[in-house]
């Protein structure tokens, strides 16, 4: 199990192609988790979760890497 961060034209574009994906990193899960409020992998919720601009932010800065502003960012646990 990993956590997967999606990216998608913002809105209801006719556009639904994924645009943008991440792995993140095993040594970065916890303190994503943390800034989700997910205890962890096992009990997260079903789905994929849209991150709020300050969720991006924090994510970045965890990962290192930037992530694209201009889509919808969402986040969900992949098998």
């Amino acid at each position: 199990m990993f956590l997967w961060i999606s990216g998608f034209l913002p809105g209801d574009n006719e556009d639904d192609s994924l645009k943008y994906e991440l792995d993140v990193a095993h040594e970065f899960e916890q303190r994503v988790l943390d800034i989700l409020g997910w205890s962890d992998l096992e009990s997260s919720p079903d789905g994929d979760w849209l991150l709020n601009a300050v969720q991006v932010q924090q994510i970045a800065s965890i990962v290192g890497e930037p992530l694209p502003a201009d889509l919808d960012l969402f986040i969900g646990v992949t098998v």
